[in-house]
């Protein structure tokens, strides 16, 4: 671990002074500590946000919930509004980690994890994303983990959150703070594909703070389903897991959602295929059709092909369960 210094700002436009391309702003420290310790990330400075006033879930003025950023994941998970009104993001953050992570993981932090690729976290071996143009050996070595869809040449990293993929169904908003102001990101547009530049998960810049997530008005309360299919139940990341959100008139489908984690550099959606499931009758004839659809592109490595079958079958079974009314 690299030296380094420290500061706690009092308020967040301090904190944004203070930020820039050799600093790190952390929270609960779940996943940057991890990184320091391996030297995959040097921060010169952290900057320690702990103390913002950044820990309230409030309804909103248009019916949804705001989320300060530095509300835990546990917390996030428990809370009374969160349960009743969007049991999707209750399950999927109850299905990540463990319980002690998810009392010192923050939202804000939960939508900046880096990927667990094993070559990312090797400092001895070449990797894109630490170090531009240097290689990506994840495609010819062992890639049982990783993408199956929208990676690139230069990457094959997969993102690794439970949180963000019922985010991206829920169609979250991201609020950020800079030096240049606040501006409002939809969920969809905040992580990107690696294209030529996997270094860069998301499009905040070097100044930007996350300050809080928004989730618009609930509606699919009675029909929704987080599926995460993992090789242990405790304590694992995903292979494959579904975000499943159905809004039903009678057995019709009036809209729905389905976000893919496991699967891509970002969690993934395909909103034409959300499309035309719409006004359909509620079958495993047209969940099937759906999930083909979504993994039409998909483009396996040597070693992780069986994902495309079993990404099938847990989007059937997530739209099915969810459709019955879900599960905890």
């Amino acid at each position: 671990m690299n030296p380094f210094s420290y500061s706690k700002p009092s308020d967040i436009a301090q904190a944004v002074n203070l930020a820039g391309p050799a600093s790190r702003f952390i929270a609960g420290g779940t996943n940057l500590l991890d990184l320091m310790k391996e030297n995959i990330a040097r921060p010169e400075h952290l900057i320690d946000i702990t103390g913002l006033p950044l820990k309230d879930v409030r309804a909103t003025d248009s019916g949804g919930v705001m989320i300060g950023a530095l509300v835990s994941n546990a917390d996030l998970a428990w809370h009374p509004l969160i349960e009743r009104d969007y049991p999707l993001l209750s399950q999927a953050i109850l299905a990540g980690a463990s319980p002690q992570l998810r009392n010192m993981a923050s939202t804000g932090g939960n939508l900046l994890q880096r990927t667990r690729c094993y070559y990312f976290y090797d400092s001895t071996v070449p990797c894109n994303k630490r170090e531009p143009g240097t290689g990506c050996p994840a495609k010819e070595g062992l890639n049982r983990i990783h993408a199956i869809l929208g990676a690139s040449d230069a990457c094959v990293a997969t993102h690794p959150s439970d949180m963000c993929v019922a985010l991206a169904a829920l169609e979250a908003r991201v609020h950020v703070q800079g030096r240049a102001g606040a501006r409002v990101i939809e969920f969809a547009d905040f992580h990107r594909l690696p294209g030529d530049a996997p270094q860069r998960d998301n499009q905040l810049a070097d100044d930007e703070l996350i300050t809080a997530v928004e989730l618009p008005a609930p509606r699919f309360q009675q029909h929704s389903h987080y599926l995460k299919i993992r090789d242990r139940a405790s304590y694992a990341f995903a292979l494959i897991s579904v975000a499943a959100a159905v809004e039903l008139d009678g057995d019709v489908i009036r809209d729905v959602r389905i976000a893919l984690g496991g699967v891509a550099h970002k969690p993934w959606r395909d909103t034409a295929v959300e499309q035309s499931l719409k006004g359909q009758p509620v079958s495993r004839e047209n969940f099937v059709a759906a999930a083909d659809a979504m993994l039409r592109d998909a483009q396996p490595l040597a070693h992780n092909a069986f994902k495309i079958k079993l990404a099938r079958r847990a989007i059937v079974r997530a739209l099915s369960d969810a459709t019955l009314g879900g599960t905890v």
